[in-house]
């Protein structure tokens, strides 16, 4: 998982606002919406044994171990627009999206390519 300069520069100014306390932004996915799937994001005081850390220009991102196959190649976004603003995932592994935005149907990165980026 990449971030994008704006998705690093959100990350350390909200991690900045929140103390020392925070270990960084936690981002995992769970089943529910429309769609199948939501992403996930919580603030965690630590990083547990199994967890992948993407660290970039002082943000650090958490990936919950469980949802590295499907946030496997993924980029992290933060838009800002005109009537909203947030954290947006332009993940390959997305198979599609309901409506409104709120839950993807996602399938899992194949085993080769999990072994392309350990090898």
């Amino acid at each position: 998982m990449t971030m994008t300069p704006a998705a690093a520069a959100r990350v350390k100014a909200i991690m900045a606002s929140k103390g020392e306390a925070v270990a960084g932004l936690k981002i995992g996915v769970k089943k529910g919406g429309c769609a199948g799937m939501e992403y996930t994001m919580t603030w965690t005081d630590s990083v547990a044994k199994f967890d992948e850390v993407v660290e970039q220009d002082g943000a650090r991102v958490i990936i919950d171990p469980q949802a590295v196959l499907y946030l496997l190649g993924t980029e992290m976004d933060y838009r800002s627009e005109k009537l909203s603003s947030g954290f947006v995932f332009n993940n390959p592994n997305q198979k599609s999206a309901c409506g409104c935005g709120e839950s993807v149907e996602l399938a899992p990165a194949s085993a080769d390519k999990l072994a392309a980026l350990k090898g």
